[in-house]
């Protein structure tokens, strides 16, 4: 065989660097990119299967966190019960009414346990704001660039449990709106939420008295002012949908419906709470106040629009007559009782705190417990429909109830109460000699458990001391829980 010369052997020859088109040198410089794009293509494949490779074998690390990633830290969650400081307020207010509306917030929000913030609309002046007043405010924000139809403010309002969720403040397992003119009884609240599972997704709230409002609205809607509870998972939840559903909903009047349209989007009912008070009534009421359900007063609204509670005084000072029970024993606030003086055939109803009424006839329980109709509906001041039954009012004074509000209330020990009740005596009423001799009524009674309303509740018991004999013209009642097979039968 012929022998080729060396060199073109070595010309013959693979060579190492040319082994593979895919890393050829450009012999033109046009193929710079072809040869660029090629090593991209090799780095990525490379890449995916080490991320594939350590994703099978190692914990999830959170590389891509969705938006709006939860800001709830491990730290962050307590295992204690319910309390004061897992509840975040978020009030709605306005420049035009904050000053005068704080007077409310001023008789239950407390600068050492209460956590929260009025929003309002812009920068309050120095006049706006009362020194007297500790309720921190915050300033809504971003919030005009949304589609209303009627209600700009109601869109800010809406947009309130969102500025709340991303401060990011920790241990927050419900968020409660309210109005600046909602009167809220915090321990009650602490009461009525620490019932439920505040790592599921409930919507707590109560719906209007007025069969009007219910109707225009939604009966199964929290109205706002009678204040709403959101807990954690459903605001993280929520805020996710919650702008682009307001623009869905923009036609909407109110920001409480807007909030239930969204969360019916997340398949969220409502869970009712008797003890939340929209108030859509006008005129006096003393009925629903003197006949209240058997649950914790939650909280009050609309105070401005009726008639003052306690006769012969503001309504400011009536909330303080109120609140003055409520710090002695806040779950008995407004439950009632109903107990007979069989030697009188008397019927007597107390609701504590508030008002006693003594009947001088025999009432049975079945109708004691149906609010006398002292108000009318709200928007059309019509006499009803309402959401509950009602009881007429009689032209007759002598025929109704001779009635007595709160006078005095002392704290027994660490466990018990004494309650003073004084007579009241309508203009028209003079001629009537009914309960002649009795000018207070004095009750005695244990503090009520704030469990109480965990099981299953049973209105408590009264009677009537010393068998109905005065005392310095002062009749003495006790309140206890009824016994096993008690009953309050006439």
């Amino acid at each position: 065989m012929e022998k080729r010369p060396i060199s073109t052997r070595l010309e013959l020859s693979p060579d190492p660097y040319k082994s593979s088109k895919f890393f050829t040198f450009p012999e033109k410089p046009s193929d710079i990119f072809v040869v660029l794009m090629r090593i991209g293509l090799f780095v990525c494949l490379i890449a995916s299967i080490s991320l594939a490779i350590y994703s099978a074998f190692s914990k999830p690390t959170g590389w891509f966190p969705y938006p709006y990633r939860s800001v709830r830290k491990i730290s962050d969650v307590d295992s204690r019960p319910t309390n004061i400081s897992h509840i975040l307020f978020g009030l709605a207010g306005s420049l035009n009414t904050w000053r005068d509306r704080s007077r409310y917030s001023q008789l239950w929000w407390d600068e050492n346990t209460t956590r929260g913030f009025v929003w309002l609309d812009g920068k309050p002046d120095v006049d706006t704001l009362r020194p007297e007043v500790s309720t921190p405010y915050r300033i809504s924000e971003d919030w005009t660039r949304f589609k209303y139809s009627s209600s700009q403010s109601a869109v800010r309002i809406a947009r309130i449990i969102y500025d709340n969720f991303k401060l990011g403040l920790p241990n927050v397992r419900w968020f409660v709106m309210g109005d600046d003119d909602t009167v809220f009884f915090t321990e009650n609240l602490v009461s009525a939420l620490a019932k439920y599972d505040h790592n599921k997704m409930y919507y707590i709230g109560g719906n209007s008295e007025s069969v009007e409002q219910d109707v225009m609205h939604a009966y199964d809607m929290a109205f706002g002012g009678g204040g709403f509870a959101v807990s954690y998972p459903l605001a993280e939840l929520l805020i996710k949908i919650l702008d682009g559903c307001l623009f869905r909903y923009y036609y909407f009047y109110g920001s409480d419906q807007r909030i239930w349209a969204c969360v019916s989007e997340l398949g969220v009912p409502l869970t009712r709470e008797s003890g939340f008070h929209q108030f859509d009534i006008r005129g006096s009421p003393y009925g629903l106040l003197a006949a209240h359900p058997v649950a914790p007063l939650v909280s009050l609204h609309h105070l401005d629009y009726l008639d003052s509670m306690f006769p012969n005084k503001t309504q400011i000072e009536s909330l303080k007559s109120l609140m003055d029970a409520y710090r002695v024993d806040p779950a008995r606030l407004l439950q009632q009782s109903f107990c007979y003086d069989r030697s009188r055939r008397w019927s007597i109803s107390i609701s504590w705190g508030f008002t006693i009424q003594i009947y001088t006839s025999i009432q049975m329980a079945k109708d004691l417990q149906v609010p006398l109709q002292t108000f009318r509906t709200w928007r059309s001041w019509s006499n009803g429909p309402f959401t509950f039954n009602t009881r007429p009012v009689t032209s007759n004074p002598c025929e109704a109830p001779v009635t007595y509000f709160l006078d005095h209330v002392e704290e027994v020990g660490k466990s018990g109460s004494f309650t003073s009740y004084k007579k009241f005596v309508a203009e028209d009423a003079n001629k009537c000699k009914t309960t002649v001799g009795i000018d207070n009524i004095v009750v005695s009674a244990m503090k009520m458990d704030p469990q109480f309303f965990s099981e299953a509740p049973r209105r408590q018991c009264c009677e009537i001391m010393d068998r109905g004999k005065l005392k310095n013209g002062s009749l003495r009642i006790r309140i206890r829980k009824c016994r096993v097979r008690e009953t309050i039968t006439m």
